[in-house]
């Protein structure tokens, strides 16, 4: 298992992962690969942003994507969203969602930041213990959803 920072050239793995393995609807519309590749180099060279991998036998089967958000309270001190946790069907139970969750709140750690936060669209126990096994509180606060 090799954990690291997503590459432009992992943008076809990073939309399979996705699309196969996150969201109930992933959009039907081709994709321009150059936009993904270019936007995942913003994310590298971004200091408040890790579109973090992780990379097994040369694959990528898991991902999460944490960003830094800069904050007027707690004394100026920056909170860290966590964001696309996933990892492929055939890889879950092996560790690497919490490795890369770990990764992702040593990022915030090293940011200052006095919380992560996340939210997760699924309602199975075996996701909310998932998170709950990773140092998360599910029920601490209510999140609230618009939809543009």
């Amino acid at each position: 298992m090799i954990i690291r920072q997503a590459l432009p050239d992992d943008a076809e793995l990073l939309k399979e992962l996705y699309f196969e393995h996150l969201t109930a609807f992933p959009p039907a519309e081709e994709q321009n690969m150059q936009m993904w590749r270019e936007l995942i180099q913003h994310f590298y060279d971004d200091d408040n942003i890790e579109l973090l991998v992780c990379e097994v036998s040369g694959k990528v089967v898991s991902s999460v994507h944490v960003t830094v958000i800069k904050n007027l309270t707690h004394n100026l001190r920056p909170y860290a969203v966590i964001e696309n946790v996933v990892t492929h069907a055939d890889h879950r139970c092996n560790g690497y969602g919490s490795a890369l969750l770990s990764e992702a709140t040593e990022f915030a750690k090293k940011h200052n930041c006095y919380k992560v936060f996340l939210e997760t669209g699924s309602n199975k126990e075996s996701t909310l213990n998932f998170y709950r096994k990773n140092g998360f509180s599910v029920d601490a606060k209510h999140s609230c959803l618009k939809r543009l």
